[in-house]
C-alpha cells in the first residue's frame, strides 16, 4: 500500500520528537491558579517595596520573603485528591496547645454587698456536740463553736433588707381594734392558714375575713361559727389546701366554744388537740398570743438553714426543734423563727441561694455556701499531612476544678 509524501513526513517527525500529552484535571488547574495568584501578590509587594523612598518607614511594610506553600490560598488545601491504596499517611506531633479558663455557675449568685464580686468561701461544719460525764452519766450539749458570730451577722443582714414576714407575718395580722380574746383567735386562724402558704397569700386571706364577714360579729369566734362553710371556703380560697383548712377552722371553732370557754387553749397540748394545729403552730401561737416561750417554732426555713450551717443533721422540723432547744439560750427561742424565716425569704432562698450577697459566705462561716467551679478548656491543634495537602484537626478537652 502506497502512502502519500505528507504522511511519510509526518511519521518521520513523530519518531524524532516525543509529544507528551496529559489531561489537565480541575485539581491541577486549581493548584496552578493558586501559585499564580500568590506569585503575583509577592511580585506586587516587591515592586511597592522597591519603589518607596529611602525616608519611608520600613516597619510599616511586611517582609516579602520567599514564597512558602502554606502561604497559598486555601483552595489548594480544600481540593482533596485521591490516593492509592496501601500508601501510609504520615502524621506529625502536636504543634500548638492553648488553654482557656471558663467560669461555670452551679447556682444563681449576684455581686457582693459592696457592689464588687463576692469571694465565696466554703466553711467547715462545727455542729453541736454531746458530751457524757463518765462518772455521773450526765449528758451535756455544747453549742456550735461559731454560732454567736453567725447569729449576730444574720441579725445585721436582716436589718438591711425588709422581708415579707416583717410586715405580713402571722403575729402582725390581727386587728388592733379588737379585744385581746378576738386578737388571739385571729392569730390562731392566721397560723392555721399559713401552712404551706406564703406570707403574702396568708395576709390576703386574713384581710378577706376581716373585711367580708358580716359585722357584728365580724372576724371573731362567733362570726366563724355563723358563716356557712362554702362562704368561708371562698374567702380563704387563695391559700393552699383551702378545702381542708375550711373543715379544720369550723371544727376548731366548735371545740373552742364547747371546751375552752370560747378562747384559745393556754397549753401546748390544748393547742395541738385542735384540728390542723401541729407543734410549730402551737409553739408560735403560745409565744405570739400568750407571750410564753415554751418551745421553738421550727418551720421549713429554720430546719433548712440550720442544717446548711452544720449545726446539726436532722430529718425533720420536730427533730430540729429538739436539737436547738438543747443548747440555744431560752431568750432566743421567740426571735429565731422570725429571724431565719426572713433570712430564708430574702437571701438564703430555698431555690437559688444568693451566696454572693451573704456575709457568712464571704467570711467562710457557711458550710453550705455554693462555691464557683472553674472549667479549663484545652485546645490541641494537630497537623495531619496527606501527601502534598495538609489538614488540621482540633481536639478540645475540658477539665473542671472544684
Amino acid at each position: 500500500m502506497k502512502t502519500s509524501r505528507l504522511a511519510r513526513e509526518t511519521a518521520k517527525i513523530g519518531k524524532n520528537a516525543e509529544v507528551v500529552t496529559k489531561r489537565t484535571t480541575r485539581s491541577f488547574a486549581a493548584s496552578l491558579n493558586g501559585f499564580a495568584a500568590a506569585d503575583a501578590q509577592a511580585f506586587a509587594v516587591k515592586q511597592e517595596y522597591e519603589s518607596d523612598d529611602d525616608s519611608s518607614s520600613l516597619s510599616s511594610l511586611g517582609s516579602p520573603g520567599p514564597f512558602d506553600i502554606e502561604d497559598a490560598p486555601s483552595t489548594l488545601a480544600a481540593t482533596p485528591r485521591k490516593r492509592k491504596h496501601g500508601i501510609p499517611i504520615p502524621t506529625t506531633a502536636v504543634t500548638e496547645a492553648s488553654s482557656i479558663k471558663l467560669e461555670t455557675r452551679t447556682s444563681p449568685r449576684k455581686a457582693g454587698i459592696n457592689g464588687s464580686p463576692a469571694k465565696i468561701k466554703k466553711g467547715r461544719k462545727q455542729p453541736a456536740k454531746k458530751v457524757v460525764d463518765h462518772d455521773s452519766g450526765e449528758v451535756t450539749i455544747h453549742p456550735p463553736a461559731n454560732w454567736e458570730e453567725i447569729y449576730s451577722l444574720v441579725q445585721e443582714m436582716r436589718k438591711k433588707v425588709l422581708a415579707p414576714v416583717d410586715t405580713m407575718g402571722c403575729e402582725s395580722l390581727a386587728e388592733d381594734t379588737r379585744s385581746p380574746r378576738d386578737r388571739r383567735f385571729q392569730t390562731l386562724i392566721a397560723l392555721m392558714l399559713s401552712s404551706q402558704t406564703k406570707d403574702t397569700t396568708t395576709a390576703l386571706a386574713i384581710s378577706n375575713l376581716q373585711t367580708s364577714l358580716p359585722s357584728p360579729p365580724g372576724f371573731t369566734l362567733e362570726g366563724i361559727l355563723a358563716v356557712p362553710a362554702p362562704t368561708l371556703n371562698t374567702l380563704i380560697h387563695p391559700v393552699g389546701f383551702h378545702n381542708n383548712k375550711t373543715k379544720y377552722i369550723k371544727a376548731a371553732a366548735l371545740l373552742l366554744a364547747s371546751h375552752h370557754n370560747s378562747d384559745i387553749p393556754t397549753t401546748i397540748e390544748g393547742l395541738m388537740s385542735l384540728p390542723g394545729v401541729g407543734p410549730k403552730m402551737a409553739y408560735l401561737c403560745m409565744s405570739a398570743a400568750w407571750g410564753r416561750d415554751e418551745g421553738i417554732g421550727v418551720d421549713v426555713h429554720v430546719h433548712r438553714i440550720t442544717n446548711l450551717w452544720g449545726w446539726h443533721k436532722t430529718n425533720g422540723p420536730e427533730e430540729t426543734r429538739k436539737c436547738l432547744e438543747a443548747w440555744l439560750p431560752r431568750e432566743r427561742w421567740h426571735e429565731i423563727n422570725h429571724l431565719l424565716v426572713g433570712f430564708g425569704q430574702t437571701i438564703c432562698l430555698p431555690v437559688g441561694r444568693k451566696c454572693g450577697e451573704c456575709v457568712l459566705a464571704e467570711k467562710g462561716l457557711c458550710p453550705g455556701a455554693a462555691v464557683k467551679k472553674e472549667a479549663t478548656v484545652k485546645r490541641k491543634r494537630v497537623k495531619v499531612e496527606k501527601g502534598e495537602e495538609e489538614a488540621e484537626a482540633v481536639k478540645i478537652v475540658k477539665e473542671e476544678r472544684g
